[in-house]
C-alpha cells in the first residue's frame, strides 16, 4: 500500500482529519473522533481503527483498554476530502466509554437533552482504574 493516498486527506493545521465511526450493520453513527496521519495509515494497514486522542495527546487503538476494539469494513473521503467515515464493527457492542453502544445517546426535546440510550456496562466494569 503506498503512502500517496494519504495526500487526498486534507488535514487541519493540527494535522488531524475528523473520523466518524458507524455500525456496519445498522448506519448508526457510534462515535466521532479524530485521526492524524500515522492513525489513518494504522487503520488501513490493521483493519482496527486507530485515532488521536487530543486529550491524551497520543495514538489510540479503539478497545486497547475496553476490549472493544473496532473492526474496519469500509473506509470513506468525503468530497472535500475533510471528514473520513468508517463502517465498523463494534466488539461488545459498545463504543461509548459511558457504557452505552454510541457516543450519541441524548436526544434534543422540549428543549433539554434527554438520555434514551440505556447504559449496557458499568464504565468501572470496563476501565482498570489506575
Amino acid at each position: 500500500m503506498t503512502a500517496n493516498w494519504l495526500d487526498a486527506v486534507k488535514w487541519d493545521d493540527k494535522g488531524l482529519v475528523t473520523a466518524i465511526a458507524q455500525d456496519a450493520a445498522s448506519g448508526r453513527v457510534l462515535m466521532v473522533a479524530w485521526m492524524n496521519r500515522e492513525s489513518l495509515q494504522l487503520t488501513a494497514n490493521t483493519g482496527i481503527a486507530h485515532y488521536w486522542s487530543r486529550s491524551r495527546n497520543r495514538l489510540w487503538k479503539k478497545g486497547e483498554e475496553s476490549g472493544h476494539l473496532q473492526t474496519v469494513k469500509e473506509l470513506r473521503l468525503d468530497c472535500d476530502g475533510d471528514v473520513i467515515t468508517m463502517q465498523i464493527e463494534q466488539a461488545g457492542g459498545i463504543a461509548c466509554h459511558t457504557g452505552r453502544e454510541s457516543c450519541f445517546y441524548r436526544v434534543f426535546r422540549d428543549g433539554e437533552w434527554v438520555v434514551t440510550d440505556a447504559v449496557l456496562k458499568d464504565p468501572h466494569a470496563i476501565y482498570h482504574q489506575h
